[in-house]
């Protein structure tokens, strides 16, 4: 029986895909220890994993940012990235290592799995491949390595095909590294030295693609920009799939979702939803006297929360739950309505789903960047729209086919890939 040690960050949009791996390894007759915040110990064993925590000074709470990153919800642009990049990323480094390094000294792993932005492996894969395990990455945030052909991440620009365009791409990946980005690039070199290993000269944006053995993408091709210089171990492999849910997980008023009504989810995910007004709020007042159906999850907020925050009650066209079998869901909507958590924004297409996506924190912005290039919904361009903006872009994707065309093309094309995770564990049979 193969083991391997997964490790996350305690961030539930990045650790979910994570603990799904691990899961389904664990059904091809792996050994699995996941490795990640405390507060996800009870979530792991439920999936029949071996858990392993952080250490307490690496281990912040993803309900909580703003405790880890005080000052966080008043920075914006790329001052709010290179914040959350340092606090997130680069300052945990020394303690996630430890953590690695006191496993792998105590355990038989076979290799180890790495969520893309748990950068503590990175003394690690300083080493030569011969004195190290085997070490993949799964990525859940889209593509951030530096190219001529994109524009650097956190800028939320569009990445041009012209002359022109590579030449303000590599003239801002150039000033951002130097300028704005160094002092991420200074914290990482810090954390490096803290633990005795000298820099390896990878820069942070491209740490996980040039670092890990092989690197799966938890997306696909389409939906990202292209890059001459992305490696070949970089594979596309489409969103992780899920199995059917069992009918108990459906509120009492699932069946109105087949009233015939077109179905208009929205949804803050798990982590920016602190504030149901940025999204939800203004999404149920915009739609309240349109002929749809309102579908909204509230991350695990209460309810009771939403209610306040709507100030009296909710529309008669609105259905809220806490959270809802995604798998079931989706297929029967034809509009989300998100922040643009990028796993959200996966399975949305895994079913053929349009969006409208109004984010302004972590990866979202660049989320939201990637579905307006591909044709596929509407970048509102802020984490907190208008009503009217958002009534207006619900209207325009529901009347306009060619969004839905779009998803289902990308849809399509995520069907026609193997199941993740089969090619996940093929890899990994071949590392040992």
């Amino acid at each position: 029986m193969p083991a391997y040690l997964l490790c996350s960050p305690p961030i539930y949009g990045h650790l979910s895909p994570v603990i799904d791996i691990g899961r389904g390894l664990m059904e091809r007759g792996a050994d699995i220890t996941v490795l990640t915040g405390r507060k996800y110990e009870d979530l792991v064993a439920r999936s029949g994993l071996s858990f392993a925590p952080l250490p307490a000074e690496v281990d912040y709470d993803d309900d909580d940012l703003d405790a880890w990153l005080p000052g966080r919800d008043k920075m914006r642009g790329l001052a709010a990235v290179r914040y959350g990049m340092i606090g997130m990323f680069a300052r945990v480094i020394p303690g996630q290592w430890r953590a690695v390094e006191s496993l792998l000294e105590s355990g038989s792993f076979d290799a180890i799995i790495g969520e893309a932005s748990f950068t503590g492996l990175a003394p690690y894969l300083a080493r030569a491949p011969k004195d190290r395990l085997p070490v993949v990455g799964v990525s859940a945030v889209p593509v951030i390595m530096a190219s001529v052909d994109a524009a650097p991440f956190g800028t939320a620009l569009q990445p041009g095909t012209s002359g022109l365009a590579r030449a303000r791409n590599s003239a801002l990946n150039a000033f951002l590294l130097r300028g704005p980005f160094r002092p991420v690039e200074l914290a990482v070199k810090d954390a490096m030295a803290e633990v005795g290993v000298p820099p390896s000269g990878v820069s942070f944006f491209d740490f996980a693609y040039r670092s890990f053995d092989l690197l799966f993408q938890l997306s696909v091709e389409s939906m990202e920009y292209p890059r001459r210089e992305l490696p070949s171990t970089v594979r596309f492999v489409g969103p992780l799939r899920h199995g059917r849910p069992h009918a108990s997980d459906r509120p009492d008023w699932w069946g109105d979702l087949d009233a015939g009504r077109p179905v208009v989810h929205v949804s803050q995910g798990t982590i920016d939803n602190v504030d149901l007004g940025r999204l939800i709020v203004p999404t149920l007042r915009a739609l309240a006297s349109e002929d749809v159906l309102v579908v909204a999850t509230t991350g695990g907020r209460p309810i009771a929360e939403l209610e306040a925050a709507m100030g009296g009650r909710l529309p008669n066209n609105a259905r809220v739950a806490e959270f809802l079998p995604y798998d079931e869901l989706l297929p029967l909507c034809d509009v989300f309505v998100t922040n643009g958590g990028f796993g959200g924004v996966q399975r949305a297409l895994a079913a053929g789903v349009p969006l409208v996506v109004a984010g302004s924190t972590e990866e979202k912005p660049e989320v939201a960047a990637r579905v307006q290039w591909a044709g596929c919904g509407i970048n509102l361009r802020t984490g907190s729209p208008r009503p009217d903006r958002v009534r207006d872009a619900v209207r325009q994707v529901l009347h306009d086919t060619s969004y839905r065309a779009v998803s289902e093309v990308l849809r399509d094309e995520i069907r026609a890939l193997p199941d993740p995770i089969d090619v996940i564990s093929d890899a990994l049979a071949h590392t040992h």
